[in-house]
């Protein structure tokens, strides 16, 4: 019990934070040393939207992240159904590349 509480980490979460952005397009860029992730929020009828965050990774985290989305979306798929996926819309984004939307 000793060794989990010496690997316990004490995280604090402003309250500006814990309201939360909201997103609907992930921009996906990496280069050999990173990924980097960009949240956007588009308006309908409004040709400009705005990047709300962006969050830049490890290649290691970023597969880590990828690994517990996987895990929450199918946890998530047992208790409501599976998720259903809208027919693609094509974005004149462009930030570089090679990218991904999400």
């Amino acid at each position: 019990m000793e060794n989990q509480q010496e690997n316990q980490i004490n995280i604090e979460l402003p309250e500006d934070i814990a309201e939360g952005e909201y997103a609907n397009l992930a921009i996906i860029t990496h280069s050999n040393q990173e990924f980097v992730i960009d949240f956007i929020r588009l308006a309908p009828g409004v040709p400009k939207a705005k990047v709300k965050s962006r969050i830049i990774l490890t290649p290691q985290h970023a597969k880590r992240l990828m690994i517990a989305m996987n895990e929450n979306i199918r946890k998530f798929e047992q208790l409501h159904g599976e998720i259903k996926e809208f027919e693609q819309v094509a974005y004149p984004l462009n930030f570089g590349s090679p990218t991904t939307q999400a």
